[in-house]
């Protein structure tokens, strides 16, 4: 059975229990963006600005959910400095169930006539033998954009938490949960860390009605005149005992004071408390894109998998 609407909230919360039950036996096949925490955070952060440009597909097995996709086609976003980007390509995210890898195809067809007329992209992980072949069949190759040192594909990076060195700040700074220090403080460290963003008090909202969300797992730092100088949200997958950083960002007036390592450490303790045993995190992997990586290695993490970025352009049909 298959069905074609747009991106609800209920559709995230079946998709993150594909996502479960496939890192309960393959989470090589988990794509950046297909993960548990990222599903929730990029539909709550995205939800009220996409609209109809943002459709999906999903398909079922009895009562369970075994694969699905996403298209974001062309559309605009306005940022946080008054500018507006434009999208003028189709992006596709996905999962498939090992056990039913051959609905690849059909992922596939969807995405082509979804997007048609399109340059199409799509970052299946470099574990999925199977399905690269199919995207390869249909006429898909790899993205010239994504090769060399600045390459944008990115690595799932994993480590236990066995052992967790205990975090260090600055004199004055502190570590503050998003339910302590408030709505408009938490959107404020995402806007800071990224700007110029999109990201909204709407887009808080939506964050926080999606499943997995907890207010004492969002770790900001505050500096010593109340900014909010970094920040985190973890996402806890309580079947997998296993927790995901996403987003993690630092305010460029206080960077390279050891926030985010301290931040990240922190944030691993208080995982641990809640009951897991494993973290992830993703991050760009192109040699170029060191920094993000560094921070990562530096607190224990190492390579899981990584995409495999992939184009049709719209003159290969």
């Amino acid at each position: 059975m298959t069905n074609f609407e747009l991106v609800t909230a209920a559709d995230v919360q079946l998709m993150q229990g594909l996502a479960q039950r496939v890192t309960a036996t393959r989470p090589d096949l988990i794509s950046a963006g297909a993960s548990y925490g990222e599903l929730a955070w990029i539909w709550g952060r995205g939800h009220s600005a996409y609209g109809t440009s943002w459709q999906r597909r999903l398909w079922f097995s009895g009562d369970d959910l075994v694969a699905w996709g996403w298209a974001h086609l062309p559309h605009q976003v306005r940022q946080s400095d008054g500018s507006v980007k434009e999208v003028a390509d189709a992006t596709l995210t996905y999962q498939v169930h090992p056990d039913h890898a051959g609905l690849v195809d059909e992922v596939i067809d969807w995405y082509d006539g979804a997007a048609v007329g399109l340059d199409r992209t799509v970052c299946p992980t470099d574990a999925e033998e199977f399905a690269l072949k199919r995207w390869a069949a249909h006429g898909y190759e790899t993205d010239p954009s994504s090769l060399g040192d600045t390459g944008y594909w990115t690595q799932l990076n994993e480590r236990d938490l066995t052992d967790v060195e205990q975090p260090v700040l600055p004199a004055g700074f502190r570590f503050r949960t998003a339910e302590e220090a408030g709505p408009k403080a938490a959107v404020q460290a995402q806007v800071d860390a990224w700007a110029p963003s999109s990201y909204t008090a709407e887009s808080y909202e939506g964050v926080r009605q999606t499943a997995g969300y907890r207010g004492d797992l969002h770790i900001l730092v505050e500096a010593p005149d109340g900014t909010m100088a970094s920040s985190t949200i973890m996402w806890l997958d309580e079947a997998n005992k296993t927790v995901e950083f996403e987003p993690v960002g630092t305010h460029p007036d206080y960077l390279r004071l050891g926030l985010a390592r301290a931040m990240l450490l922190h944030g691993m303790h208080l995982a641990r408390a809640a009951g897991a045993t494993h973290a992830t995190v993703v991050c760009l992997g192109a040699p170029g894109h060191p920094k993000a990586r560094g921070l990562y290695y530096g607190v224990g993490f190492r390579e899981l998998s990584r995409d495999a970025p992939l184009i049709k352009t719209k003159a290969a049909g």
